[in-house]
């Protein structure tokens, strides 16, 4: 019995995905404790007279790490996902699903979110 089993194909699609949803939710945080910061510096009229930052500085650094931690892990997951449909057989590989899109999709996720780590730094958050 040597029969299609299209499921060990799916799982793994099922897991790559999930990591991208994992990757997309730690660089959004990262975006928004990194503009936390900014916000801090905005209410504090006081802090902003004296020019302290120390606020705006520890939120941009930690932003910044969740983005790229983030944008790591979408990116080892596709690199995962792809040595993984490699060693399938051709027959659990379905012939009419389009296998490269969600690696495609995944790994412009992740330099999305390398580039949105390099514009928060350039950008001084």
């Amino acid at each position: 019995m040597n029969q299609s089993d299209p499921r060990v194909f799916f799982a793994a699609e099922r897991t790559l995905l999930a990591w991208l949803r994992t990757g997309l939710t730690v660089m959004a945080l990262g975006f928004v404790v990194a503009r936390f910061g900014l916000f801090m510096r905005l209410l504090s009229l006081e802090s902003q007279a004296r020019g302290d930052q120390s606020y705006f500085g520890v939120s941009a650094v930690l932003g910044v790490l969740f983005v790229v931690v983030g944008a790591v892990a979408v990116l080892v997951a596709t690199a995962q996902h792809r040595q993984f449909v490699a060693t399938l057989a051709q027959s659990d590989l379905p012939s009419s699903y389009n296998r490269t899109f969600a690696v495609l999709l995944s790994a412009t996720i992740g330099v999305l979110g390398l580039l949105l780590a390099v514009y928060l730094v350039v950008s001084r958050v």
